[in-house]
């Protein structure tokens, strides 16, 4: 994958913060916000319930002019917060600089799951590069594992410390994405497989819609499924060499769709933003990310391997 070099534009600030505490979150957090409302610019804050809960009551009457999202709910699938959550704020404020507290990791996420936020966090660099906007980090440095916290360095250029903010000498954000841009590992057996072609096409909803009501699926997410495979699939058939495959599998929390085909997916930016309104493509992998529980993704020139995930408790 050929990620994009350089550190981002000047009027894009994507800030790092550690917290330990409920004291030190709030530290952190607070003078952001009213920093920005002060200088009129609006702020959204996403981050967990419990941390949304004491952010807001800490803020009293000036909660009631910051927009909330609990990261939770709207971050599940790390791949579709930057166009569902953080441009789709500033989308809304085009006429002003924004502020955004963004909280995508926290413990208790897997192993999976961080794999994509690390990718994501990499990722708002170049989303937001060229836009007026700040948006900080907060990461539980009591809670979160040594490596997570590292490569929090990485994907962040400052760091915010008691009296200011400094420049991160290890920011390098192309290199988290480059290394988590690996295999996935080999799904548990049995798994079901189907190929496709343009003639075999129509078979992929009927395939998915098998494997996803016997996993226990509602019948709307069943349909979210198909529609997130068929356009992963139709893609392949259109772009990826005529061709691909299908498998499924199920685990005790999801029912997993894979497809693989030839192509290349070399823009680490694809999928992650919010398709322009004129633009002809560019949806389909916004509209995966949009459906799905989790994302996974490995690309290269020798093909591209793209796992779905759907939680198998009902929503």
């Amino acid at each position: 994958m050929r990620a994009a070099a350089g550190p981002a534009s000047a009027e894009f600030r994507h800030e790092l913060a550690f917290y330990t505490d409920t004291a030190s979150l709030l530290a952190v957090t607070v003078p952001f916000i009213r920093e920005g409302l002060a200088a009129g610019h609006p702020v959204l804050v996403a981050t967990p319930r419990p941390r949304l809960t004491l952010i807001r009551a800490a803020l009293g009457a000036a909660a009631d002019a910051v927009g909330w999202a609990d990261m939770a709910d709207a971050g599940r699938n790390p791949g579709r917060i930057i166009p569902g959550v953080l441009q789709a704020f500033a989308h809304r404020h085009s006429d002003r600089p924004v502020r955004i507290i963004g909280e995508p990791v926290w413990a208790g996420r897997t192993a999976e799951e961080y794999r994509a936020c690390a990718q994501h966090e990499a990722a708002i660099n170049w989303a937001f590069a060229g836009r007026e906007a700040s948006i900080l980090c907060p990461y539980d440095a009591g809670r979160l594992g040594p490596g997570v916290l590292a490569e929090a360095r990485c994907t962040h250029p400052l760091l915010v410390e008691p009296g200011g903010s400094r420049r991160l000498a290890g920011y390098a954000p192309a290199a988290v994405t480059e290394r988590h841009n690996k295999p996935l590992p080999a799904p548990p057996e049995p798994v079901a497989l189907l190929h496709y072609d343009l003639a075999t096409l129509p078979h992929v909803r009927r395939f998915v819609a098998d494997h996803a009501v016997a996993a226990g699926l509602a019948a709307d997410r069943v349909a979210d499924l198909q529609i997130a495979v068929t356009e992963l699939a139709s893609n392949s058939v259109a772009h990826a060499g005529g061709t691909g495959t299908l498998r499924a599998w199920h685990t005790d929390r999801h029912l997993v769709c894979e497809i693989h085909d030839d192509g290349w997916l070399a823009d680490p930016l694809a999928g992650r933003l919010v398709p322009a309104r004129d633009g002809i493509g560019g949806r389909g992998l916004v509209i995966v990310h949009a459906l799905c529980d989790l994302v996974l993704l490995h690309t290269t020139a020798a093909g591209t391997t793209v796992r779905l995930h759907m939680l198998r408790e009902a929503l």
